[in-house]
């Protein structure tokens, strides 16, 4: 029987009380600068270090088509998703020029996209097939097809840690991957279709009521598999996200810290977290976008996310901007004077 297992060993708790004192005697009231301080609090646990370091961090943009777009879910044809391929390859799209601002590096994964891109450089070729089956009608892919996708995206990690890396935004391109989304949060969160289910690329009125009746003939082809996310995935899931969760669990594996982007990016997480729990203690969730079942799906992993932004782009956007964020909790923890070295005087 095809099987997946994963060990993350929980984020170290043991420097706790030596990181909160050390943010609590910065020069400033106690909890003054917000949710900077769990931030820097859990960056601290994640690299078991009182003194962190941000190194060589990307953006990791996963690639792939969905069979379920034949039934119409989507405002833009397939073809958009090798198309904006491209787009990432040559530097043009929303997420490198906030990479570039930010200053992560951009790698783009084929991990199962509908197009023959030859030896284009810069991209990884990691396809597991060209575009998932039609989750209205039969499983979007094989439960080996899964499984494939996951120890990839967390090959991808092990290298990128190899190389230095240890900080790593998580984006996605898919027409049609906000379905796969809303299916795999209503089957492993319980959360109704149409709570889950929202206009994704921009439908109007009339296409989310076809996406909704879509999306409730697929959900009516399997039982309950909130404790089977391996087999969740392999029914619903697409091939970017699939090896985007392998990804996420593979960076929490190697000690990396996690930057969880919008609502594709985050059912990537959930289908992650309820393999491996553990992830979760790895994982920064960027902001809370406008994509209707995104508030859900973030409830449904007990997530705070940093940013209310209305961000509903994907590609990783919002992930690189809380990069900044990131940026600045470590440079807070590493560099504020404290009150004893400042010559300061605290309170009585």
């Amino acid at each position: 029987m095809t099987a997946f297992t994963v060990r993350i060993p929980p984020v170290s708790t043991a420097l706790d009380a030596a990181l909160q004192h050390k943010i609590d005697t910065k020069t400033k009231p106690l909890g003054a600068l917000g949710r900077l301080e769990a931030l820097a609090l859990q960056i601290g646990r994640v690299q078991h270090s009182l003194t962190p370091r941000l190194s060589q961090p990307q953006v990791v943009v996963f690639a792939g088509d969905h069979g379920i777009a034949l039934e119409g879910v989507s405002a833009y044809p397939q073809d958009v998703t090798w198309q904006m391929v491209m787009n990432f390859l040559g530097g043009g799209a929303a997420v490198n020029v906030l990479a570039r601002d930010q200053g992560l590096a951009v790698r783009v994964v084929d991990a199962g996209v509908n197009h023959d891109f030859g030896p284009v450089p810069g991209l990884v070729h990691a396809k597991i097939a060209p575009g998932t089956a039609n989750s209205a009608v039969q499983p979007a892919m094989t439960l080996d097809q899964a499984v494939a996708a996951l120890e990839r995206g967390r090959a991808l990690m092990r290298e990128a840690r190899e190389q230095g890396c240890n900080v790593v935004a998580f984006g996605e391109m898919g027409i049609a991957n906000t379905s796969a989304a809303s299916l795999l949060l209503h089957k492993l969160a319980d959360v109704p279709l149409d709570v889950a289910t929202g206009r994704g690329t921009g439908v109007d009125e009339a296409g989310l009521q076809r996406k909704q009746a879509v999306l409730a003939r697929a959900a009516a082809r399997t039982g309950a598999l909130r404790d089977e996310p391996l087999q969740a995935l392999a029914e619903y899931g697409g091939f970017e996200i699939a090896m985007m969760a392998g990804a996420m669990l593979g960076a929490a594996e190697a000690g990396m810290l996690v930057l969880v982007d919008g609502f594709i990016t985050s059912s990537a997480m959930l289908v992650a977290s309820r393999l491996a729990p553990e992830v979760l203690g790895y994982a920064v969730f960027a902001h809370q976008s406008a994509e209707r079942g995104h508030q859900a799906m973030l409830q449904a992993m007990q997530a705070q996310p940093l940013m209310m932004l209305d961000l509903r782009l994907g590609e990783g956007t919002g992930a690189v901007l809380a990069y900044g964020l990131v940026r600045a909790a470590v440079a807070f923890l590493n560099e504020m004077a404290s009150f004893e070295s400042a010559g300061v005087s605290n309170k009585d």
